[in-house]
């Protein structure tokens, strides 16, 4: 049996995290209302599964195939619009390869199609109006810390919400866009030179969802797996959801896991019995 309950938050939502028979809570949603809904249930003590926001570093060694790096790439930040938790959204590029990276990414964005759902295009409108603002804000806050513009940037003719692929290059560690989740059509690229810095880079963040990692270097490989503070890596590819997936993030992205024997273990707890047979 589903139940779909809807209603203003003061009157459905409440009820749930201050009733003590409910003892399991599980949330989809943004980091923000995450940490409301965390302290609502803390009275009652209940287990929580969180999966909240997500600031994915999308990370390409020289050494990659950057043909197929930018094909994942376009995948990783430009499905659903960018608007999804899985979205990749720091670009980060070795310096050898940076050039040609930069040069077949803003080809292959200007190549996407923008428009209406049912006409089934690459790029559709974002969710509301403070959404095309945050990504004008993005835009905006970077270029002036010395950002360059590869393509798109500002609204669509087709309408208020429609918001053209952008591509941002040499974007500095100070804007915006590297902090907070974009939550749209914009990739933000910038070079680095080795592999300890930019562990140090991607790892520096509140979130800790999930990292793109293209390499073919398998001792490269492991050691990013590793070190990358978060809750799953994609190598060398961008689809990791399914059924038997463990999926989840570290930090600010959330508690739990949802998927797989992990997902089952949430809503579940461990009763010891010791007992004297004699």
């Amino acid at each position: 049996m589903l139940n779909v309950v809807t209603g203003r938050p003061e009157t459905v939502v409440k009820p749930w995290t201050q009733n003590p028979l409910v003892r399991a809570l599980s949330f989809t949603g943004s980091t923000e209302v995450g940490r409301i809904l965390y302290g609502q249930c803390a009275a009652t003590i209940k287990k929580l599964v969180l999966e909240l926001g997500g600031h994915a570093p999308f990370i390409v060694f020289n050494d990659a195939d950057i043909d197929f790096a930018i094909e994942e790439a376009i995948k990783a930040k430009f499905a659903t619009s960018g608007q999804d938790c899985l979205g990749a959204n720091r670009f980060f590029i070795q310096r050898q390869c940076y050039d040609e990276f930069c040069q077949k990414m803003i080809a292959a964005t200007k190549a996407l199609t923008v428009g209406p759902g049912m006409d089934d295009p690459d790029i559709g409108p974002l969710m509301n109006d403070q959404a095309v603002r945050k990504q004008e804000t993005h835009v905006s806050d970077a270029s002036q810390k010395g950002a360059r513009l590869g393509c798109g940037c500002g609204k669509n003719d087709l309408g208020p919400l429609f918001f053209n692929p952008t591509v941002l290059l040499d974007v500095p560690e100070d804007a915006l866009i590297m902090h907070e989740e974009s939550f749209g059509p914009i990739a933000a690229l910038t070079p680095f030179d080795d592999e300890m810095e930019i562990v140090e880079r991607a790892n520096a963040s509140e979130f800790g969802l999930v990292a793109y990692v293209h390499s073919h270097d398998p001792r490269r490989i492991y050691r990013m797996s590793r070190a990358l503070q978060y809750g799953m890596v994609a190598v060398n590819r961008t689809k990791v959801t399914g059924a038997p997936i463990p999926f989840g993030g570290m930090k600010q992205s959330g508690l739990g896991r949802e998927g797989a024997r992990q997902g089952m273990s949430e809503f579940m707890e461990i009763k010891y019995v010791c007992r004297d047979w004699a």
